[in-house]
């Protein structure tokens, strides 16, 4: 009921997750990054305390590989849990449990990592990886085209409803969370049509937290 990917940009050092679904608000349960250390999809009947778990592992010192698995010693129903993480080298590692649903695989590559359940086919992860491998630009442009990319190659089983994208950078929060809860339209292209609102104004944010002081115009009426 899910594909996901995790990503490292090699140029900037931020992290990314993205996720589509066809359970609601899917990036609630499933999405998790922190700045300086990784990037973690937590899905197949989801426990969300996995995703801080493998983020706690990797900011201890241990890379992917070792966090998810001291994640499959210590997480409870793992077989059940699919975890995929990246972290600040870069290097990636995958757990799916042998219960995970329908027809389920995974993919990596230099800096990512795939997954997926209740997939159309085998070849959606592998798919998704290589759309993020082709790309270029910001790491968003680059997972929005990865996830289309994996929906291009069959996506899910039935549709999906669900999508979000975060984004982590420098500072101790999500410079960018975007959602799209629930849409009996494409929630991949609901995400595209807010990255490409909010990608222009995400510098501006991040300064705003930072310091009022040196940040630009709110863009708001009644801003001067």
């Amino acid at each position: 009921m899910t594909f996901s990917l995790v990503a490292r940009c090699p140029e900037t050092g931020m992290f990314g997750v993205a996720i589509a679904s066809s359970s609601p608000a899917v990036a609630a349960r499933c999405a998790y990054a922190r700045a300086g250390v990784g990037a973690v999809a937590s899905q197949n009947v989801t426990d969300p305390t996995l995703g801080p778990l493998t983020l706690d592992l990797m900011q201890q010192g241990l890379n992917a590989g070792d966090a998810i698995a001291r994640v499959k010693e210590l997480g409870k129903f793992i077989e059940y849990r699919q975890v995929l993480a990246v972290d600040a080298t870069g290097k990636t590692a995958i757990h799916s449990g042998p219960n995970s649903l329908g027809i389920w695989t995974q993919a990596e590559g230099a800096g990512v990592a795939s997954g997926g359940n209740l997939l159309a086919n085998d070849t959606v992860p592998q798919a998704i990886v290589d759309g993020f491998l082709a790309s270029s630009g910001h790491l968003g442009d680059r997972l929005i085209a990865a996830m289309r990319s994996g929906l291009a190659a069959g996506g899910e089983a039935g549709p999906v409803h669900s999508a979000g994208m975060m984004l982590v950078d420098k500072v101790a929060w999500p410079v960018a969370d975007l959602r799209c809860d629930w849409t009996e339209d494409c929630p991949i292209n609901a995400i595209a049509t807010a990255w490409d609102v909010y990608k222009p104004q995400l510098d501006a944010y991040v300064q705003r937290a930072l310091d009022p002081r040196e940040a630009p115009s709110y863009g708001v009426p009644g801003d001067e």
